[in-house]
Order: C-alpha cells, then sequence, then structure tokens
C-alpha cells in the first residue's frame, strides 16, 4: 500500500510538473477607448459602410479600441455619448435627429467631451426629406448650405493645404481620388474653419460644371469648438478602403480625435 501511494503521488508531481507547458487562453486586453459608429441602414453607401466596418475591425485591434454601431440617433442622449471617446458619423445626414440626440451631441461637441469625424453624407446641409436644416450643424461646418454635386461622378486629385497637421501625417500632398460626387456649397466654409485639404477643381476627370470656382475645401476641422473634430468628405465608395492616402487620413483621424 506505502509502494501504491507513493506511486501515485510521484504520477501527480509528475503532472503539476506538466502543467504550465498547457496551452492557456489567452485574456482579451482591455480597450483603451469606445468608439461609437453611426450608419444609416441599406442605401447607396452600403458597399462604403460594408468594407468600413471590415477595415474598421482590423483598426480597433491594432490600435486598441472597442467600436459600436447605431443606424439611427433614437439611442443617443448624454448618458449614451459619455461612454463613447470618439463618434463617427460614418453615412449619417444632419438631419432626422431626435430633438435629445441633438443637444446631447451639440453639448458633447461644444465641451469636448468627445471627439467626431464626419463622412460625405454629413455635409448634406439643406432642407431634404421632409427635414429643416439644423442651423447648429451648419455653423458647426463652417456656415454652409449644400447646393449641388457631379451625379455621374469624377475623379480627381486632392491638395494637401496643411501637412502639419495630424490627420496628415504621412500622406503625400497631392493625392488621387476616383469617382467622387464632389459636394459643393453656398460658399466655402474656410473664413470659419480650419481647412486641411482641397480638391482641384480643374483635375476632375471627366469634367464637370458643378464647380465652386476654385476653392473647394474636403477635409477641415472647425477649431471654434472644444472637441477635436475633422470632417473628410470622401465616402461615397468601398474602393476607397484601397486609396493608402484615404486610409491614412482615416488612422490618423482616430488616433487624433479620440484624445482630448
Amino acid at each position: 500500500m506505502l509502494i501504491l501511494r507513493s506511486r501515485i503521488f510521484a504520477l501527480a508531481a509528475a503532472f503539476l510538473c506538466l502543467l504550465p507547458a498547457l496551452p492557456l487562453r489567452a485574456q482579451q486586453p482591455v480597450p483603451d477607448f469606445r468608439v461609437l459608429a453611426i450608419a444609416e441602414h441599406g442605401g447607396i453607401h452600403k458597399p462604403f459602410v460594408d468594407a468600413a466596418k471590415i477595415w474598421l475591425a482590423q483598426e480597433a485591434q491594432r490600435d486598441h479600441f472597442s467600436i459600436d454601431y447605431i443606424e439611427d440617433t433614437k439611442p443617443i442622449d448624454a448618458a449614451y455619448l459619455a461612454h463613447y471617446r470618439l463618434f463617427i458619423e460614418l453615412n449619417y445626414p444632419p438631419y432626422h435627429w431626435t430633438p435629445t440626440a441633438a443637444a446631447a451631441f451639440t453639448s458633447a461637441i461644444e465641451n469636448g467631451t468627445i471627439g467626431w469625424i464626419g463622412f460625405h453624407h454629413a455635409g448634406l446641409l439643406g432642407e431634404f426629406d421632409g427635414f429643416p436644416m439644423w442651423q447648429w450643424f451648419s455653423n458647426f461646418m463652417g456656415g454652409i448650405r449644400w447646393t449641388n454635386y457631379i451625379a455621374t461622378f469624377s475623379s480627381a486629385n486632392v491638395h494637401v493645404e496643411d501637412g502639419q497637421h495630424p490627420v496628415m501625417q504621412g500622406v503625400p500632398a497631392v493625392f488621387p481620388v476616383k469617382d467622387e460626387e464632389w459636394y459643393t456649397w453656398d460658399k466655402s466654409p474656410r473664413p470659419n474653419v480650419h481647412v486641411i485639404a482641397t480638391v482641384d477643381e480643374s483635375s476632375y476627370s471627366p469634367d464637370s460644371k458643378i464647380k465652386m470656382g476654385g476653392d473647394h475645401p474636403v477635409v477641415w476641422s472647425n477649431e471654434h469648438v472644444k472637441a477635436r473634430n475633422v470632417y473628410i468628405f470622401m465616402g461615397h465608395h468601398p474602393d476607397l478602403f484601397e486609396n493608402p492616402a484615404f486610409t491614412t487620413i482615416f488612422h490618423n483621424a482616430i488616433l487624433w480625435a479620440s484624445t482630448k
């Protein structure tokens, strides 16, 4: 019996020695910050949104953040936004917001409690779908109103105006963008915002009569509010995620705008 017990103890000790060599389940790292992104359900911009979600999943893993998606503004109030460091208006217009959401977003931007990145559709400022223009949002975007767009699309060159801005680090001074709508507004937002990049209207291919007359900002930031923010006009086609200049700008914008 004593010999049997000794053998059992010896086997148990040998087994315990092997335990550190067994694979352990990897623990998921705690994200450094949380991001909220809004994108309408379906629609013509769905391919862009789908490509963005794939790219953002990779970015989230790389840069240690988590991301949640909503399809309308119904969940948004002050307490809801307080969970996030960054709000990405991936594909949502500046109208059809609930009054509660509009008030919460306005307060967060003015007080700097959340950063903001807006794409393409966020510049659709005017009366659409029976909704009035949100005047605060128009002022936030530089006091502009949407006037027209190139429905048939044109490729063009974008010129970086402020290469020292954190959003433009590693971005070429000039880079091409294929097949965009190139919104026009009633005036340039330049007097009221910090222009970071413009589109060269003379490079439109095919050419178009729908132009702003030379000064056509497409990336800018409003420095009159406390929140770090940047509007990036491009955002119609999924091919943008194959454009290294665009993805570099997006990557930089996430890291910059999420930092208070």
